[in-house]
C-alpha cells in the first residue's frame, strides 16, 4: 500500500498554498495535494487585487484604521498591524515573480480603490487579479524540483494520536493526513514533519456563492474534528454584487467595479445607498449587502442594478475586461446596460484559530489563508486584504518551522496505520449525497443568511443535525469518495456556522440578528468552539 514520508504536506493549492510551498522549499521536500487541477482554487476568482500601503500620500495607520473599522470592533489589533507593516515586502516578492500587476501610464503601480479604503491602495493585475498570482506562483512551483503536487487528491482525515494505539499520553500532534486519490480511490497515509492547511473557504454551503466547486470547508471541519479550535465562524461574508442571471449568478461582479464609480440602483432606476450609508456604494460590504437585501425584500423585486454605463465605454472595457467579456456572453453590454447583481456567499472571515505565527493547538499543524481566523478581519474582512493575509502569514509560517532549526519525524509516525476500509461497501447511491447537499445549501440559505434570528437559527440546527447523523452512518460503512467528504465536510461547517450564530447574541459586522439588532457588546468577544476528542 502507498505510504509518502515527505519533511512538509500542503493541504491546498491557492495563493496560501502556492506560497508556503515556495518558501519552503529551500528547507526540505513539499507535497502539495488539491482536489482538482493545481489551479483550481478561491484564488484564482479573486478580481479585485490586493490591498498595501504604496503610496506616499498613504500610510501604515490609514490602512489598520480602515481595516479596524471594516472589523466590527473585532480585529486583532496585532494581527492587523502585522498584516499591514509586512505587506508591501510580501507584494514585492510577487513583483520579484513576475506577477504582472498593472501600471499607469508613468510605469507606477496603478493602485485602486474599494469599499471600505479611505485612500487608493489596491494592487491590481486588471480584473485578472487573483489569476495572475496564481499563475506566477504556479510557474515556480512546478520548475521546484523540491515540490510535488498531487492533483486530484482530497484530504479525508488529519492524522493524530487517536489513529494510533495506547495514545492516552500521547500529545495532541498531527503526523500527516490520510489522502484519496479521487481518480482510483486508493486511499494512503502522507507522513510529515508539518502539516499546513490552506484549503480556502467554503462558500458552497450556501445556495449562491462565489466559490468554485471545490469550496466546501475542507480544512475547518478536518481541523474540528482532530481537536483544533475554531473561531467565529457566525461571520460569513457576502459579496454584495454578484451577477443575477441563470447561467452566470455566482459570476463576481468585482468591488472594484463600485470603487470605480459604479451606482446601485432599483429596478426602476433610482439609487439608494445614501439612504443607508454615507459613504454610499463605497460603504464596507456588510452594510452594502444588507442595504441590497433590504432594498430587494422591500421591492419584492429579485436583484437590483449596479450601473456605470456613465462612464465611457473605453475606460470600463479596459479596467474591467473580464467582466466585460462574460455578462457579453450571457446578453449583457456592461458599457450600456446596467449589471443585474445580488448577494452571494464569498469569505468565510472565522476559521481555524492560529497565532500570528499560523500555529494551532494542534503541534505541528499550521493553517493560512481562508481557511483561519488570524484575527486580521474581525467581524467583516476589509475588500482586497484577504490574498495580502494569505501572502503574509505563509511567510510567517515558513520562518517559524525555520526557526526550528533541523526537523525530525515524531517517534510516533511509523506506527501510524495503513488505512482500512474494512466493512465498507463501494455504493453509486449518488442521489442520497445530492439530495443532503442540496438540503444543507437551502437551509443555510433560508435560516442562515444576511439576516438572521435565533428561531431560524435553531430550526437550523435540528435539521443539520439530523443530516450530520445521516452522513456520518453512511460515511461509516460507504467506501471514501470525493462527493461524500465533501458532504461530510460542509455538513459540519454548517453546524459550526449556526452554532456559532446562537452564541453571538447581538447585532455585530457580518452577524445581523432581528433578536439582537442594537445590542453591541463594547469588548472584544470572539465565539470558540473546539471538539473534545
Amino acid at each position: 500500500m502507498t505510504r509518502i514520508k515527505s519533511d512538509f504536506l500542503i493541504i491546498g493549492s491557492g495563493v496560501s498554498g502556492l506560497f508556503t510551498a515556495l518558501k519552503l522549499a529551500p528547507l526540505g521536500s513539499v507535497v502539495v495535494v488539491t482536489k482538482k487541477a493545481d489551479y483550481e482554487s478561491n484564488t484564482n476568482y479573486a478580481q479585485g487585487g490586493i490591498a498595501s500601503v504604496f503610496d506616499d500620500k498613504d500610510k501604515f495607520e490609514e490602512h489598520i484604521k480602515d481595516t479596524l473599522e471594516s472589523g466590527a470592533g473585532l480585529c486583532d489589533l496585532e494581527a492587523v498591524r502585522v498584516l499591514v507593516e509586512e505587506g508591501p515586502t510580501r507584494v514585492k516578492e510577487l513583483l520579484d515573480l513576475g506577477v504582472p500587476f498593472t501600471r499607469n501610464q508613468t510605469g507606477e503601480l496603478d493602485l485602486a480603490r474599494e469599499g471600505g479604503h479611505s485612500k487608493n491602495r489596491i494592487i491590481h493585475s486588471l480584473d485578472r487579479t487573483g489569476s495572475a498570482v496564481e499563475q506566477s506562483l504556479l510557474d515556480h512551483v512546478h520548475a521546484n524540483q523540491n515540490i510535488r503536487i498531487l492533483e486530484n487528491h482530497a484530504c479525508v482525515d488529519l492524522i493524530t494520536k487517536h489513529h494510533l494505539k495506547n495514545k492516552e499520553n500521547l500529545p495532541l500532534r498531527c503526523y500527516g493526513a490520510y489522502i484519496v486519490d479521487t481518480e482510483t480511490g486508493e486511499v494512503f497515509p502522507v507522513l510529515a514533519k508539518k502539516t499546513i492547511l490552506a484549503t480556502g473557504g467554503a462558500g458552497q454551503v450556501y445556495l449562491h456563492t462565489t466559490n468554485p466547486n471545490i469550496a466546501t470547508g475542507d480544512g475547518v471541519a478536518s481541523a474540528y474534528r482532530a481537536g483544533a479550535i475554531v473561531k467565529n465562524m457566525e461571520f460569513y461574508q457576502f459579496h454584495p454584487t454578484s451577477l443575477f442571471h441563470e447561467q452566470g449568478n455566482s459570476f463576481l461582479i468585482s468591488e472594484a467595479v463600485r470603487g470605480h464609480g459604479g451606482i446601485l440602483r432599483e429596478i426602476g432606476g433610482r439609487p439608494f445607498m445614501k439612504d443607508y450609508h454615507e459613504m454610499g456604494e463605497l460603504a464596507p460590504r456588510d452594510i452594502v449587502a444588507r442595504a441590497i437585501d433590504d432594498t430587494m425584500k422591500k421591492r419584492g423585486e429579485p436583484h437590483v442594478l449596479l450601473d456605470i454605463t456613465h462612464r465611457p465605454a473605453n475606460d470600463i472595457i479596459s479596467h474591467f475586461p473580464s467582466i466585460y467579456e462574460r455578462c457579453k456572453k450571457l446578453g449583457i453590454d456592461i458599457t450600456t446596460d446596467p449589471i443585474p447583481v445580488v448577494p452571494a456567499a464569498h469569505y468565510m472571515c472565522g476559521g481555524v484559530a492560529t497565532d500570528l505565527l499560523g500555529r494551532t493547538n494542534i503541534a505541528d499543524l499550521y493553517a493560512c489563508g481562508e481557511t483561519t481566523c488570524t484575527g486580521v478581519h474581525g467581524g467583516n474582512r476589509l475588500a482586497s486584504n484577504s490574498l495580502l493575509e494569505c501572502l503574509v502569514f505563509s511567510h510567517r509560517i515558513a520562518n517559524d518551522i525555520k526557526s526550528e532549526g533541523k526537523l525530525e519525524y515524531s517517534s510516533e509516525t511509523d506506527l501510524i496505520p495503513d488505512w482500512n476500509k474494512e466493512g465498507t461497501t463501494n455504493t453509486e447511491e449518488w442521489v442520497l449525497i445530492s439530495h443532503d447537499l442540496i438540503e444543507i445549501k437551502t437551509i443555510m440559505s433560508n435560516y442562515v443568511g444576511i439576516v438572521r434570528s435565533d428561531m431560524r437559527l435553531e430550526r437550523a440546527l435540528r435539521r443539520l443535525k439530523l443530516i450530520s447523523q445521516e452522513v456520518k452512518d453512511y460515511y461509516n460503512r460507504t467506501t471514501v469518495s470525493l462527493g461524500l467528504l465533501e458532504l461530510r465536510n460542509l455538513v459540519k461547517v454548517a453546524e459550526l456556522i449556526v452554532r456559532s450564530a446562537l452564541l453571538r447574541k447581538e447585532s455585530r459586522g457580518l452577524h445581523f440578528s432581528t433578536d439582537y439588532p442594537e445590542d453591541r457588546t463594547p469588548s472584544r468577544q470572539d465565539t470558540i468552539l473546539s471538539h473534545q476528542l
